[in-house]
């Protein structure tokens, strides 16, 4: 086995020289995670360690996978998801993680800046490890610059591209792109897709093996997984509008012996988008390929959500295997009332987990409340190996 040191730099970690260990593991306490705070050293970084049975499903294989990790708001998604990448990179998956939430959290759990809508590396894991948080309000700036152009005339040259250029004329009086000036809900899940069709066909993702998504809360989750479906549906609809218009135009046009000028461009460019919405919707129900694992807490409130979730996914066909229960109270020998009382209502969560319909088919992850602070990679480093086992 071979470990990796790294020595410490202001802004980046070199790799000092390999030591040959037999059998070495690295283990952590808190103690021990504290001294990673208080000096500036980073951990050792282990290559090729044996997982525990239940990641070894996950890193097992090269093909690409995608893992999406969602849940109610506060339950600590950003931190799985993000010590789930770096477990990945510092197993030999070049990784990609990417935030969907709007309220950015992983330039947190990352202690790094990841903002700016662009792919920015990770320092400290073995393998390579990028991140990526979507930039929701740039997007937004654009779609209100593309709907402002000559007054609203970006949203008229779509219409006449369809063929129905004499419509947005009379809807011009009124005023259609001060309507379309604010952005329509929604649109921060758009953005996702638009950044899922980019993994499935841009070359500048090839390199990943692995790619975790941290997502927003549940009700933006399930837009997101929904849209692929909605999108669809409605450019079918477009589209057989735009079919019946070039039909009623080329009768009435015969009539008075002129040829039709259909314009194919357009419908081609919705049939495209219909296509790779199609794509993303079988990558989000693909068993092979994709895995949403949902996160929660043990509270009665949390749980329930939970398990409404674990419904909606099954109805869109989106596989979940996995339910990590996080911020679960060590057991002590302190008599402490307050931590006595807390672990009967966990117990009485967990219980419910048990019995639910939904959630007890799912392997459980139970993942305790840990007494430092989960930032940078050595704290992410730590988290993943308590929590993917």
């Amino acid at each position: 086995m071979e470990v990796v040191g790294y020595g410490h730099s202001s802004n980046s970690l070199r790799p000092s020289h390999p030591l040959s260990l037999f059998n070495f593991r690295p283990t952590f306490s808190s103690a021990t995670f504290i001294s990673f705070k208080n000096q500036p050293i980073k951990c050792l970084q282990v290559r090729a360690v044996a997982s525990p049975a239940g990641f070894d499903e996950m890193v097992s294989g090269t093909e690409r996978k995608y893992y999406m990790l969602g849940g109610k708001g506060g339950v600590g998604k950003t931190s799985c998801a993000a010590s789930l990448a770096v477990k990945f990179a510092n197993n030999g998956h070049p990784t990609l993680v990417v935030s969907t939430d709007p309220a950015h959290s992983l330039s947190d759990s990352f202690a790094q800046d990841l903002a700016g809508g662009t792919l920015v590396p990770v320092e400290g894991p073995y393998s390579p490890l990028f991140a990526l948080e979507l930039n929701p309000e740039k997007a937004k700036e654009e779609f209100r610059s593309a709907t402002q152009i000559s007054g609203g005339s970006g949203i008229k040259d779509f219409m006449d591209g369809m063929g129905l250029g004499v419509l947005a004329e009379q809807l011009g009086e009124l005023k259609l792109g001060e309507l379309l000036d604010t952005p329509p809900p929604g649109l921060d899940e758009t953005i996702a897709i638009s950044k899922v069709m980019q993994f499935l066909e841009s070359q500048e993702y090839n390199m990943f093996t692995r790619i975790v998504f941290d997502t927003a809360p549940t009700g933006h989750t399930l837009r997101l997984l929904s849209l692929p479906d909605f999108l669809d549906k409605s450019i079918g609809k477009i589209l057989k509008l735009r079919q019946k218009i070039a039909s009623a135009s080329s009768a009435i046009k015969s009539v008075f012996g002129q040829e039709g000028t259909p314009k194919p461009d357009a419908t081609d460019k919705l049939e495209q988008l219909r296509e790779r919405m199609i794509k993303v919707r079988e990558l989000f129900r693909d068993t092979t390929s994709t895995e949403f694992i949902i996160v929660t807490i043990p509270t009665v409130m949390a749980i329930s959500e939970s398990s409404r979730l674990c419904a909606s996914l099954k109805m869109e066909d989106v596989p979940v295997k996995r339910l990590i229960a996080n911020q679960i109270l060590p057991p002590s020998t302190s008599d402490c009332k307050f931590c006595a009382m807390k672990r009967k209502d966990q117990s009485r969560a967990l219980d419910m987990i048990q019995n639910d319909p939904e959630l007890s088919s799912l392997m459980l992850i139970q993942a305790p409340l840990v007494d430092v602070e989960i930032r940078g990679v050595p704290a992410l480093q730590f988290l993943g190996d308590i929590v993917w086992k």
